[in-house]
């Protein structure tokens, strides 16, 4: 989402976009990126009820940076989009 897109549009479009792009419920990847030993790790392996399968943190090449991906089986784009909302609340989480 651009800063200049209304956050209502932009997971209405995505919402769509989820719809069309796999069948429900299904397998998501989620991908974020956050300072090294940030508490934000914990934070988001929380939203997902701390998952012991499918979960990956990789360092950056400088070891500034981790990558935290989550593939996860979600019932419906609307519990994705609820996840994405929560952790845009979280400062310093980057989405991809």
């Amino acid at each position: 989402m651009n800063s200049k897109e209304n956050p209502d549009d932009f997971y209405e479009r995505f919402q769509h976009q989820l719809e069309e792009s796999q069948d429900w419920p299904g397998p998501f990847m989620f991908k974020f990126i956050v300072k090294s030993n940030s508490y934000q790790i914990e934070k988001l392996k929380e939203l997902f009820n701390y998952p012991t399968n499918g979960v990956s943190l990789v360092n950056s090449s400088k070891k500034k940076f981790q990558s935290l991906t989550v593939t996860i089986e979600m019932k419906s784009p609307l519990d994705v989009i609820a996840i994405y909302k929560k952790a845009s609340e979280f400062k310093g989480v980057i989405i991809l």
